[in-house]
């Protein structure tokens, strides 16, 4: 069953590795090898740097605490309000990285992949080159899976990668396309390829409400939630069935990995994910707290049964239903390996949507419902996980606060610390939090992503603008990351931004007219240029985009409108000629 390469070389098929690899659990010896995943969390060098990484935050933050060091109470308490916020978070993420070395693919894990397939099956039904045919077993039960790909206005072309790419698992399942865009020709596309679809009568519940009115015609038990641009790969049931030999686990996550890093926008969001998936996710593990991101997901269905269906009264329904399944004891996995490549918002249109409606479910865990409190039955591990889930998005606000402290003291004379302290002392402890902070960030990611810098400092509009949400109850409408629509120019988006980025230019010019008079440079007049380039930089990234869509909203008309008119002319009495011929 061996294939041919084009070089000549035989390489082993899928039936053959299964066939011929010897079985781990098979040798109680054995020890089976770490991922790379896993291996990058428990390597001594990250773990030093954590650890030092965490020395200055301690160090800085009794700096600030210092009532020597406290200057005017007003930017004070600015700087205070925001450096508690930033402290603590990092304080808990580098505690959460330290436990990332926690591997859930235990023996249990192994010995039912081992025995996943029964190769007499294969053998009789001749099904040795039709891995998608194979049914899967854990402790000698058939296993039924279902896969559900949600869609909602995507690009036909995006969805055709996805549901051909799922019919292609290895594993035996049934593919389902959620369709509540309800297209015809999504629908025709499912039929072509082979897919069952689904269309609802109404778009209640939004995506939840998609997956739930699914599970009421579907009855696998197990199902696969994929969003319609993440493309899963072959191994995808492989690596995370087996978690189920588990009755206690309720749904095994894996990473969102991006395949369309290209844009400023798209780098910034993209990589900004990717410390949270190689590390914090993997660090969640050892606490029960790993929680679904809403794609690249198996989930048992007894257990979403168990809750009353995925949670929908909020758009983060994955962060909520994670939340429900905790309370009523489930045990939840994530593993850090790559089983689906998807999109990430590439405009500040999609980026300033999706951030919003994720930040909008996390703030309202915070305000309605309290992992700290005692009337939810949490473990002490998964309260404090759950409270940084649903404060994060506090550390998008902080910026705001920092971005008024220098012109505060340009205009006002009011200073956060005191003036007795010397700019190289105060950006000592301050290199000690931030530097430290950026250094691990390069160590992890591999190199500087000034992209995630840039976004991190300028997205305070979204989250103060989804706080507001979350307070006043206001429903926050669905976007899908890959829907396409008409052309919507960037700075649509950033008003704020470009607010703040003059304020802040004026401030920086009087605050150089105000130096140059005293004949000292000044701190405040450094930060307060730095936030201005910060500023600038976005606005730059927006004018580029902006000049991009036009572009490709003119060529996108210009192919509506076809060739001009002279050439039809000219074609017309040909084709009249043919047709009295």
């Amino acid at each position: 069953m061996s294939t041919t390469t084009a070089s000549g070389v035989t390489a082993p098929t899928t039936f053959d590795r299964l066939v011929l690899e010897p079985r781990r659990t098979d040798q109680p010896h054995a020890r089976p090898a770490r991922s790379p995943e896993t291996h990058a969390a428990q390597s001594p060098s990250l773990v030093l740097m954590v650890l030092i990484a965490s020395a200055g935050i301690v160090v800085y933050a009794v700096f600030l605490l210092n009532p020597a060091n406290r200057g005017d109470w007003l930017p004070y308490a600015m700087v205070m309000a925001a450096e508690t916020v930033l402290v603590v978070h990092a304080l808990l993420a580098m505690w959460t990285v330290l436990s990332a070395s926690h591997d859930p693919r235990g023996f249990h894990f192994h010995h039912a992949q081992d025995r996943l397939y029964d190769v007499a099956d294969i053998v009789r039904a001749r099904a040795e080159d039709r891995p998608h045919e194979w049914t899967m077993y854990l402790r000698d039960r058939a296993m039924t899976v279902d896969v559900f790909i949600t869609t909602y206005g995507e690009d036909v072309g995006t969805i055709r990668r996805t549901v051909t790419a799922a019919l292609g698992m290895q594993g035996a399942h049934r593919t389902w396309v959620l369709d509540d865009g309800r297209s015809d020709e999504v629908r025709d596309l499912a039929a072509e390829l082979g897919a069952r679809y689904i269309r609802r009568l109404s778009s209640n519940g939004a995506k939840a409400g998609n997956i739930n009115h699914a599970l009421s015609i579907a009855r696998g038990d197990l199902f696969v939630v994929l969003d319609a641009d993440f493309v899963p790969l072959p191994t995808f049931l492989h690596e995370t069935v087996p978690f189920f030999a588990d009755d206690a686990v309720a749904f095994v996550q894996t990473p969102q990995t991006y395949g369309n890093l290209h844009t400023t926008i798209s780098k910034g969001a993209g990589y900004m994910q990717a410390v949270f998936y190689r590390f914090i996710q993997p660090g969640r593990n050892r606490f029960n707290a790993a929680f679904c991101v809403g794609t690249n997901v198996i989930f048992r269905r007894a257990a979403i049964d168990s809750v009353g269906g995925i949670y929908s009264d909020s758009k983060s329904e994955d962060v909520w239903t994670s939340l429900m399944l905790h309370e009523k004891g489930w045990r939840t996995v994530y593993i850090p390996e790559t089983l689906a490549i998807g999109d990430t918002p590439e405009t500040i249109e999609a980026y300033s949507k999706q951030q919003l409606r994720w930040a909008t479910g996390g703030f309202e865990i915070m305000l309605t419902h309290n992992p700290l409190s005692r009337r939810h039955p949490l473990t002490l591990d998964q309260r404090l996980q759950y409270t940084v889930t649903a404060t994060h998005y506090l550390t998008g606000i902080a910026p705001l606060l920092l971005l008024l402290v220098p012109p505060l003291q340009i205009y006002f004379d009011l200073t956060p610390m005191n003036l007795e302290i010397t700019p190289l002392t105060w950006a000592l402890y301050y290199a000690g939090f931030y530097v430290l902070q950026i250094v691990l960030a390069f160590y992890t990611l591999g190199s500087f992503r000034w992209q995630v810098l840039l976004l991190a400092s300028v997205s305070f509009p979204i989250y103060t603008r989804a706080l507001v949400n979350a307070v006043l109850r206001r429903d926050q409408a669905w976007h899908v990351t890959g829907a396409k629509g008409a052309y919507r120019s960037p700075f649509a988006f950033i008003n704020a931004q470009l607010m703040f980025f003059q304020l802040l230019a004026l401030t920086t010019a009087v605050g150089i007219w105000k130096d140059v008079s005293n004949s000292y440079p000044s701190l405040a007049v450094a930060w307060n240029a730095t936030n201005t380039v910060i500023l600038g930089g976005f606005v730059v990234t927006a004018w580029r985009e902006a000049r991009a869509g036009r572009r490709a909203a003119r060529a996108a008309r210009a192919d509506q409108q076809g060739p001009p008119r002279g050439r039809r002319a000219a074609a017309t009495p040909a084709l009249t000629t043919g047709g009295a011929a």
